[in-house]
């Protein structure tokens, strides 16, 4: 027992003797719990839609009020034609459109029945997408029992009634909610951000802690050269496993890619150079590999998983919350991975909504590792 109890005093010694170690382990848990609490809600609330309203009427206003009334479902956009409104869903800017034809009001007033169309982005959480279709389903169902309440108010009799509205709710991408559709895509930039980041933070400290880091400063290679050096290995062994698991999500798991194998490459690279840069920047105000290791999983990691989009919404996070997500480049990059592979669009199309701020970014992290990395030379 004493033995036990000298070792036990030696390792507390040890942590006390180094205050980063210890503000690592007291803090980062605390905040990671108040980050990831007030981010995940468990409901999909705030969920972004537009209207096509052909008729234009007081009919047509009323039932859109009836969706927009609770806080599931927000009015964004009032779109022309059914055209802009998939491109909006494409976009990943909307997730459900509403199209009210031009005799809605009309056939209403003339018992007769209006049709009415919903798009639903079926390319998100198969949950979600579920959760919203019943939803909007039921709300549809609620005013067609007003409607018919009203009318038999006046007529006295509902025999020959028939339902005012007839809805049809459409999910585009994924019809039937295969969760593969939506996990595959969402997987790969959670694992080529959880290796890129291990493998560049690790690679430097660990040359720091054997001192070998010192021996390749006093030779003539440039800092530049050192550091590009010892990334850019690690930038084929990311892309190998890129193109291996776009071949297993299709081999194995029947997720092929409907839009640009090439595009999807591009984009890689320069996500997993940023994500390489993100790993030198951690190495650099890092030890040891233990405390590259802590960093890279509560700063980075473990946010990347909960509030990229991976599992939750990030419609109804908080402010805070849903701007730090916006600095990781993974959730970018998520939006982009499922958009090429779900939805068979363009980097073009994503241009402005995932593709630009994703490549900003990735060069940023990477230059500011270069410069960081010259720094601590």
């Amino acid at each position: 027992m004493k033995r036990l109890l000298t070792i036990m005093r030696k390792e507390v010694r040890h942590i006390l003797r180094d205050p980063l170690t210890l503000l690592l382990i007291l803090a980062l848990p605390a905040s990671l719990l108040i980050l990831l609490g007030y981010g995940i809600t468990g409901t999909s609330t705030g969920v972004t839609m537009g209207i096509v309203d052909f008729d234009k009427s007081d009919s047509s206003r009323a039932y859109v009020e009836r969706f927009t009334a609770s806080n599931d479902f927000k009015l964004t956009h009032d779109l022309q034609n059914e055209e802009d409104m998939v491109r909006k869903i494409e976009t990943d800017k909307m997730d459900i459109g509403i199209i009210i034809p031009e005799s809605f009001e009309r056939e209403l007033l003339t018992n007769g029945s209006a049709n009415v169309m919903i798009l639903l982005d079926g390319s998100g959480n198969p949950t979600d997408v579920s959760t919203a279709e019943l939803k909007l389903t039921a709300i549809s169902e609620m005013a067609n029992q007003d409607l018919i309440l009203k009318k038999v108010d006046v007529s006295g009799q509902a025999r020959t009634l028939q339902m005012p509205i007839n809805t049809t709710v459409k999910t585009l991408y994924n019809p039937n909610g295969n969760a593969r559709l939506y996990m595959i895509p969402g997987l790969i930039p959670i694992i080529l951000q959880v290796q890129a980041i291990l493998l560049a933070a690790l690679s430097i400290v660990r040359e720091r802690e054997q001192g070998t880091m010192e021996q390749l400063i006093v030779t003539p290679i440039r800092s530049w050269e050192l550091m590009l050096g010892k990334i850019i290995p690690y930038l084929v062994v990311c892309m190998l496993n890129l193109l291996l698991m776009i071949w297993m999500g299709d081999f194995l798991f029947g997720v092929s890619v409907r839009g640009s194998v090439g595009e999807l490459v591009g984009l890689s690279a320069i996500f997993i150079l940023g994500s390489l840069g993100m790993g030198v920047l951690i190495s650099n105000i890092s030890k040891t590999q233990m405390q590259a290791v802590y960093i890279s999983v509560f700063v980075v990691i473990i946010p990347a998983i909960i509030l990229s989009g991976l599992m939750f919404s990030r419609e109804s996070m908080p402010d805070f919350t849903y701007w730090y997500s916006e600095l990781l480049p993974v959730t970018q990059y998520l939006e982009i991975t499922r958009g090429i592979i779900v939805r068979g669009v363009d980097a073009a199309t994503l241009l402005f909504t995932s593709t630009l701020p994703m490549v900003i970014m990735s060069v940023g992290y990477f230059i500011a590792s270069v410069f960081a990395f010259r720094k601590h030379l």
